[in-house]
């Protein structure tokens, strides 16, 4: 049986901050359990939720050398929904209130994550095939595994993969200090291996010494290859190109069923869309204290409140849109400046914007199941799993074609009746009021139509199962069937 040890900051439904831990927290337990013996090792920050830490054993403990002087690393392991998942446990990196704190702290206790990652594995017996990371926090792995860990034959034959959610953030900081933290030698803060201009970068280090890289999107893949998407590692990305694949994330099914969701007020099927979606919109609109109107169209949005997401974009057109048959309903939080560009409209349009600054994932759930459709502009989007939702849920997505929107979102043509949302191309604020206006038309006059796109958007399937299988796929090339 193959062993794969997948490492990440955080993990469903131990400690979230986004959507890297549902992936983690989705897509080991999606893979052949016939044919992967799978594990996940997280930090033991010590605010996930006490009825998890309660139930954790620690299964072994010692003190390692790290940063100057001896560290204590400790494992501690929990089966959950049975994949195990190990914990590595040092109070003094990982408690605080929060996951993530000032950026050097954050360098200096993610270098020591990795190290440790590595370090405990002969004390857990666990020998593992693949070490798949993810993201920047993950990013020395790799490295440590080809240069420092290299010379034991335990570490010997043991692969890695990297894979990039979001490029934006790659634990950069000073390379003298970076390697003073690590351990690292200066001769690996070079420019074709950890350094970026004059900084040590941790995911160009495990960009550059993962024997495969992949991202969630098939076209991100190709964007993040270009100065204009690939944030100053593009050329990376396109001299790795033979070892480089883009796979689209997946949702789980189970928890995104519009016929089983015990979050909605009313289930319903692709057969029972219509009258489904009408007693959801009516029932969000009391809650919301919205104008109660079982046939407007309602637009949801379930996002950061960033310029990466497209509010500049909505903000622009936000009048044009209003003087519409049209209600907005949003939740997210974000730039302070677009929560007042929704709190002030909510109070222009008082019964037909809702703007709610909170995350309530019962709320996230009543939105897609009573919206007609889900806007989702963004300016880059590697993979996305709002519109995936959405989708699920029969809310068309109306998107920008770009990253994972471009790939799961097939756009309307209502010459042959194709699609399953709505989309547009270039970033301006233009043509997303003629997108939006298209969306609106199509609703009010052609109900049918738009009742079938709703129908088609609920048979797309983007369960991790299917994900899952291409993952596997890269698993038993890497290591062999």
């Amino acid at each position: 049986m193959k062993k794969i040890l997948f490492t990440a900051s955080e993990c469903v439904p131990f400690i979230k901050t986004g959507g890297l831990a549902d992936v983690i927290g989705a897509l080991p337990g999606a893979l052949d359990a016939e044919k992967y013996e799978v594990r996940v090792m997280i930090p033991a920050y010590t605010i996930i939720p006490e009825k998890y830490r309660s139930q954790m054993q620690t299964v072994c403990y010692f003190q390692s050398f790290f940063n100057g002087r001896d560290r204590y690393i400790g494992v501690k392991e929990l089966v959950y929904n049975g994949v195990i998942y190990d914990f590595i446990d040092n109070e003094e990196y990982f408690g605080g209130s929060y996951p993530y704190t000032d950026y050097y702290y954050d360098i200096e206790k993610f270098c020591f994550f990795c190290k440790a990652v590595l370090s405990v594995l002969p004390s857990l017996g666990f020998r593992p095939d693949i070490i798949h990371c993810n993201d920047w926090h993950t990013g020395l792995i790799p490295v440590y595994l080809k240069t420092e860990f290299a010379g034991d034959p335990f570490y010997q034959g043991i692969k890695s993969i990297m894979t990039v959610h979001n490029l934006k953030f790659q634990g950069v900081y000073n390379a003298k200090e970076m390697s003073r933290i690590s351990g690292l030698p200066m001769e690996l803060f070079t420019i074709d291996k950890l350094l970026t201009y004059e900084d040590g970068n941790m995911l160009k280090g495990g960009l550059v010494y993962a024997d495969k890289i992949t991202t969630v999107s098939e076209t991100y893949a190709e964007e993040i290859k270009t100065p204009d998407y690939g944030e100053g590692l593009d050329g990376i990305f396109r001299a790795r190109w033979a070892q480089f694949r883009g796979i689209v994330n997946g949702i789980d099914d189970k928890i995104f069923d519009p016929a089983s969701d015990e979050l909605i007020p009313q289930n319903y099927t692709a057969r029972t869309i219509i009258s489904g979606k009408k007693k959801n919109k009516l029932a969000l609109q009391r809650r919301l204290g919205l104008e109660e109107d079982a046939d407007v169209m309602m637009i949801g949005i379930v996002s950061r409140l960033t310029e990466q997401k497209g509010m500049e974009l909505i903000a622009r057109v936000m009048p044009e849109l209003m003087a519409s048959r049209v209600q907005l309903v949003v939740l997210g939080t974000g730039d302070p400046h677009y929560e007042n560009v929704f709190r002030s409209a909510s109070q222009t349009y008082p019964g037909r914007l809702s703007a709610n600054f909170t995350y309530s994932e019962e709320l996230s759930h009543q939105i897609y199941a009573a919206t007609d459709a889900f806007l989702m502009p963004s300016r880059f989007e590697p993979c996305g799993l709002s519109q995936l939702i959405a989708l699920r849920y029969g809310s068309l997505p109306i998107v920008r074609e770009t990253g994972g929107l471009k790939d799961t979102v097939l756009p309307y043509n209502e010459f042959t009746g194709e699609g399953t949302g709505f989309s547009f191309l270039f970033y301006d604020s233009a043509v997303l009021l003629e997108i939006l206006r298209y969306a609106l038309k199509t609703f009010y006059e052609n109900r049918k139509g738009f009742a079938k796109l709703q129908r088609r958007a609920m048979a797309q399937d983007f369960s991790w199962a299917a994900s899952a299988k291409i993952y596997e796929e890269m698993y038993d090339e890497l290591i062999g069937e």
